[in-house]
């Protein structure tokens, strides 16, 4: 769907060395949107051409408010594209495509762990926030580079929602010193052992949903099926069109009887099983 979105907040999260943005657009995308999908925001330097930059921004959606007609996104500047969105001004109004993608499904009954990597944090707390209203347990796994990010990136939010939060920065100035990766196995670890059993593990007590870096959602896949407990990952690949046209997105998957596949980031995704990504092809 193509629409306008009303500027109404557009600030700096946090210390503003990190680039990171936060967005509040109204419109009617709130109305059909869910989380771990995005919208794709048309840039454009006004001073130069109408059209340039050419492409839109694919943009996931961090917070999905349906009563206020309000979604937000939270972006780092990055890149020729992000620096011209960070201009727009409240009351301005963006071209957004959206909402776009297949996001993240919630568990019925089972703990949801959310594991983030970085900014990858961002799509998942919309995805808390679905959880928590259906009265889900949620924790989340985070790790960055050190607690300066971590408080930019929206530390505080998390922590207002009242669930366990399990952090980890690369220098140790917040939580537990080295990869979150390590925390998510030692409490894989102590609640279901390490030794491995006939009866299904994880896959009775936990769902797990993932964003970040490649190689640490490969890990946490593979610690998933270990554990055979489902696990969905938000694949980050480079988008052009975003519709599914330009075939710049295509990610290769594995289906059930072990063919490889392929596959649209833009359209059949972002979201996928993370059993079935091809990890060393995708990422």
């Amino acid at each position: 769907m193509l629409t306008e979105g009303l500027v109404v907040v557009h600030e700096c999260m946090g210390d503003k060395e990190q680039g990171l943005r936060r967005l509040v657009l109204k419109g009617p995308i709130a109305q059909t949107a869910k989380a771990g999908q995005f919208v794709a925001v048309q840039v454009q330097d006004s001073s130069i051409s109408s059209f340039d930059p050419l492409l839109r921004r694919p943009i996931s959606l961090a917070e999905i408010s349906p009563d206020q007609d309000e979604i937000t996104l939270h972006y780092r500047i990055a890149g020729r594209g992000t620096e011209i969105l960070a201009r727009a001004r409240c009351g301005e109004r963006l071209s957004i495509m959206g909402p776009l993608g297949h996001g993240f499904s919630l568990p019925e009954e089972r703990e949801l762990w959310l594991i983030a990597g970085g900014i990858g944090v961002f799509p998942l707390y919309a995805l808390a926030q679905s959880a928590l209203s259906k009265g889900l347990t949620v924790r989340l796994f985070w790790g960055g580079e050190n607690q300066q990010f971590l408080e930019s990136a929206g530390l505080s939010r998390w922590q207002a929602l009242g669930i366990p939060l399990y952090l980890s920065t690369l220098d140790g100035s917040l939580g537990q010193k080295g990869f979150v990766t390590e925390q998510v196995q030692a409490r894989l670890f102590q609640l279901f052992g390490q030794t491995k059993q006939e009866a299904p593990l994880g896959g009775e007590k936990i769902s797990v949903a993932t964003c970040g870096p490649a190689r640490m959602m490969q890990f946490v896949t593979k610690l998933c099926m270990e554990f055979q407990a489902p696990v969905e990952v938000s694949l980050e690949e480079r988008m052009g069109c975003a519709v599914g046209a330009c075939l710049g997105c295509v990610c290769t998957l594995i289906d059930e009887a072990g063919t490889l596949i392929h596959k649209k980031v833009c359209q059949d995704g972002p979201v996928f099983r993370g059993e079935e990504v091809v990890w060393d092809v995708s990422c």
